[in-house]
Formats: C-alpha cells, sequence, structure tokens
C-alpha cells in the first residue's frame, strides 16, 4: 500500500463517514452519498461557504477553530440523521407491528419523531461526553491523591487526568469498533480518506485508484480530538484550581474554545505541512486511526467518489487548503 508521502495538492475537502455512506464538504459545495437498501446510490448536494467569502470569525486564528468544530458538528450530525433515515425502508414503515404507544407517537408527530429521538440521543451524548471526559478523570485523580501518597501537585494531576482521558477515549473507540455497525462505519471512514489522498495526488477517481492509496490522514478527525486531548493537559496545567473538583471541571468546560482553537491550528499546519516535526506530532493520531478506519470494499470505495466529486471545484486554486 502506498503511504503517499508525496502529494501534488493540499486540498480543504473534508468529510466524515455516515450510515451506509460518506458526507464531504469543499470550498463551495458538500455532498452525501449513501448506499440505499436497494443498492443504488443516493446522492444529495448544497452550497457551502468555506472559502474566501467566510465570516471573520470563521478564519481568524485560535477563534475560527471553536466556530468551524461547532458547525462540522452540526452539519455532520444532520447528515447522520439524513443517512439513517435512507436505510428505513417501506416495510420499517409498516404500522401492524406498532404497539398502542408507537402508534400514538407516530399520530401525534409524524415526521418529526425521529428527529426528536436523534435530539434527544445528542444531548444525552454531550453530557455523557461531559461526565465522562471532563468529571470524571479529575475526580478519579482527587481519589487518588486524598487516599495516596501521591503528591497534589498541579502537573502531576494535569498529566494523570489527561492519561486518564486518553485511556476512555482509546477504550470508547476500540470497544465500539467490536459492533458491527460501527465497524462498517469505520470501513466508510477509511473510504473518505483513500478518496481524499488520491484526489490530493492528483490521480483519476477511480476504485482502482483509490484503493491503494492509505486510509490514514492528517486532517482527521480522530487525529484532532487526540491532539485536543493533549492540547487540554498543557491548558490544565496553567489553571491553579485543584478544589473542589466541580469548579475545576466548570474551568476545563470554560477554557474549551481555548484549547480546540490550539488544536485546530495545528491540525491546519499538519494539513499542509510534511515536514519531520509535523510528521512527528502527528504520528499518534494517525495511530489512533487504526483503531477507527477500516479498509473499506469497492462499493464503500464508491460511495466516496460519488460524494468527493461534486465538491471539487472547477479551478483547483479555491481548493487549496
Amino acid at each position: 500500500m502506498s503511504n503517499n508521502t508525496k502529494v501534488q495538492h493540499r486540498s480543504k475537502i473534508g468529510g466524515q463517514a455516515l450510515i451506509e455512506g460518506v458526507m464531504m464538504k469543499g470550498a463551495d459545495t458538500g455532498a452525501m452519498a449513501c448506499r440505499l437498501p436497494d443498492g443504488t446510490i443516493d446522492v444529495e448536494t448544497w452550497d457551502e461557504n468555506n472559502g474566501k467569502n467566510m465570516p471573520w470569525y470563521r478564519k481568524c486564528p485560535l477563534v475560527r477553530g471553536s466556530f468551524n468544530f461547532v458547525i462540522s458538528m452540526k452539519d455532520g450530525y444532520r447528515c447522520l440523521m439524513k443517512s439513517a433515515e435512507k436505510q428505513i425502508t417501506d416495510e420499517d414503515d409498516e404500522e401492524e407491528d406498532m404497539s398502542k404507544f408507537e402508534k400514538w407517537l407516530n399520530d401525534k408527530l409524524g415526521e418529526k419523531l425521529f428527529s426528536i429521538i436523534m435530539g434527544a440521543a445528542m444531548v444525552i451524548g454531550v453530557v455523557v461526553s461531559l461526565l465522562l471526559f471532563m468529571y470524571l478523570p479529575k475526580f478519579l485523580i482527587g481519589l487518588l491523591i486524598d487516599y495516596t501518597p501521591v503528591p497534589d501537585h498541579l502537573v502531576l494531576r494535569s498529566f494523570l487526568e489527561g492519561i486518564i482521558k486518553i485511556a476512555i477515549f482509546l477504550c470508547y473507540m476500540a470497544l465500539t469498533g467490536c459492533m458491527k455497525d460501527i465497524r462498517r462505519t469505520y470501513e466508510y471512514h477509511g473510504a473518505e480518506h483513500k478518496t481524499i489522498a488520491c484526489h490530493e495526488a492528483g490521480e483519476e477517481l477511480t476504485v482502482e485508484n483509490v484503493r491503494k492509496h492509505c486510509r490514514f490522514h492528517p486532517r482527521c478527525g480522530t487525529s484532532f480530538i487526540f491532539i485536543t486531548l493533549i492540547i487540554s493537559i498543557l491548558v490544565m496545567c496553567l489553571v491553579p484550581i485543584r478544589h473542589p473538583i466541580w469548579l475545576r471541571t466548570l474551568v476545563s468546560i470554560a477554557l474549551l474554545p481555548l484549547t480546540v482553537g490550539i488544536s485546530y491550528e495545528f491540525i491546519r499546519i499538519a494539513g499542509r505541512s510534511n515536514s519531520r516535526l509535523t510528521r512527528a506530532l502527528s504520528w499518534p493520531g494517525l495511530q489512533i486511526q487504526r483503531i477507527t478506519t477500516r479498509e473499506p470494499d469497492d462499493s464503500q470505495i464508491e460511495c466516496a467518489i460519488a460524494a468527493i466529486k461534486p465538491c471539487i471545484p472547477k479551478d483547483l486554486a479555491d481548493d487549496q487548503w
């Protein structure tokens, strides 16, 4: 497999794996391609504003990271919901298998029901994430310091909290990867990366050309999350608050925009530089992609190709990272 270290073009196109599909976003166009239950590929496109005319807060260093992250999360969630809806067949919609309560909900809410369920799941997911990555590490290290001879040193406390965050993240990724549906999503994730790498190498977007490229990419969201966890350790080393735990947790949440902003700038540099330093700093994130990406099959690569083609502008100068 080619590692494609010599890249002819650094594209700003980024994407996300969906349920049986891939979403891509370019400078002025976004697209999602999903494999429907009947085997065909459904493609949707929409206008984007990721070029020169972006508002100032999406271009200002350190500030742009949080805004672009939130926008990416919102768009990714919207496309994820759509991709899930596309997998529902007419047989799945038949009311004869519904309970009385399900029929009542369907009659009252109709098409809004799915959105409400997904919205509630997103809120619960955010709350659980804050508990897992913000509160739990601080609580556990607080217990460790209180009941063992471990010194209550600010840098040591922050370092140990970060280690627990990273351990939780890796365990979560590994465990979810054991699930059949998530494993297929990781395969689509690999297809997304390989297709972008093929485009950046200046090769024709065919299944054969895409297949030979590496499934790891320095601009991946997985790498971004890992870098954010590392940066959070450094940021929290500067916070002199140790107790109470809830206050230290609130401060870490308040500093999230700064943490995300610094991480985003690093990912931008890593995405356009191939120096030894950036390769070394990007290496841990790329290794984690061994968990969050899998080798795709040809049908999954076809979806990724269908998603990226509408996002490629006629003038590649508009697609320069």
